[in-house]
């Protein structure tokens, strides 16, 4: 799976850390920046990695700033991309299972490394349901 990344300065280090483990998961990876710790605007970021989910360059995409929120709110903004902000594995399975999330959020002051690591392959490894009525809302979501 290809996956594309993105944050901002507040979202660096948990970036990097969670390219390095999905890597290591046998995915490929797709990084739109930021890159340093300077302040950025985090909207660029997010935009670019949701629309190549959106465009299909990449399978899903992974966003990240401080809390989260921001880069969520960017990332839905872009049609075609469902981005769910997560913060525990529970959440990671459900919006993947009745949501179809093809992109996901995380705040690098809400969840610690080992957190993220664990919602990530949650995330990635579980697969859309397929049961009539979440496609129904899906479609209801999409229109």
């Amino acid at each position: 799976m290809k996956i594309a990344f993105a944050c901002d300065h507040g979202g660096l280090e948990l970036k990097n850390h969670i390219i390095e483990f999905v890597k290591k998961m046998g995915h490929e990876v797709e990084d739109f920046g930021t890159y340093t710790l300077d302040s950025c605007d985090y909207p660029v970021y997010g935009k670019k990695a949701a629309e190549a989910v959106a465009c299909g360059k990449c399978d899903r995409g992974i966003v990240i700033c401080s809390t989260g929120i921001g880069m969520s709110i960017v990332a839905n903004k872009v049609k075609g991309v469902r981005c769910a902000l997560l913060t525990d594995e529970n959440s990671a399975r459900l919006t993947r299972e009745h949501n179809n999330t093809n992109c996901m959020a995380m705040g690098q002051k809400n969840v610690s490394f080992d957190l993220a690591e664990r919602i990530v392959t949650v995330w990635l490894n579980t697969e859309f349901s397929n049961a009539e009525r979440h496609i129904r809302r899906i479609n209801m979501i999409e229109e």
